[in-house]
């Protein structure tokens, strides 16, 4: 029987290092979704990498993840981060220069692949488990793509809560099951 999780928490509160305790067993696909567009991200990826069981399968993208999931061994799939996938998504193109309907397109788009993915872990009968992050706790960014990215990662959690089977809410390194047995 497959089962899906959801790990979501705030920046830095344990979600990953959680996560992958979780996984007992080499028998796991790492999907990162994070590209590095900096130093600072860069060693933040690194230091991921670094902790990361080295037996685990890796796929370093964000898209088309239901049909490479499908044709993996893997039985287990961690996928890292959903934020970060957002956050791809909505700057495929310049979203400075989109008009109101491209965030609303970019939402469908991503609520698409994640269904799509969850459906097909089911299908297959495997298991994952994804890492994202809360970004409602906070402020109201101060600007419109700061919002635009809060409220679309806000739905597509809401979205991937509704479909887990567990939902775990990290604070201060320590798991607080809100979902699930």
């Amino acid at each position: 029987m497959s089962k899906v999780i959801m790990i979501t928490g705030g920046v830095r509160s344990g979600k990953s290092k959680y996560g992958e305790k979780l996984f007992s067993t080499d028998d796991v696909l790492y999907i990162a979704t994070n590209y590095f567009v900096d130093d600072e991200m860069k060693k933040r990826i690194e230091i991921h990498k670094e902790f990361r069981n080295k037996k685990w399968g890796l796929l370093e993208e964000y898209k088309g993840l239901a049909s490479v999931v499908k044709d993996r061994a893997e039985k287990n799939v961690f996928l890292d981060c959903v934020t970060a996938l957002v956050t791809n998504y909505i700057f495929e193109e310049n979203p400075d220069e989109q008009a109101p309907e491209y965030f609303d397109n970019v939402l469908s788009k991503i609520n698409r692949e994640l269904t799509t993915l969850i459906e097909t872990i089911r299908k297959e009968n495997k298991n994952i488990i994804f890492i994202t992050n809360e970004v409602g706790f906070g402020l109201v960014p101060e600007h419109k793509l700061g919002r635009v990215f809060r409220d679309i990662s806000g739905a597509i959690n809401a979205r991937i809560a509704e479909l887990s089977d567990e939902v775990i809410l990290m604070v201060s390194g320590i798991p607080i099951k809100i979902k699930g047995e």
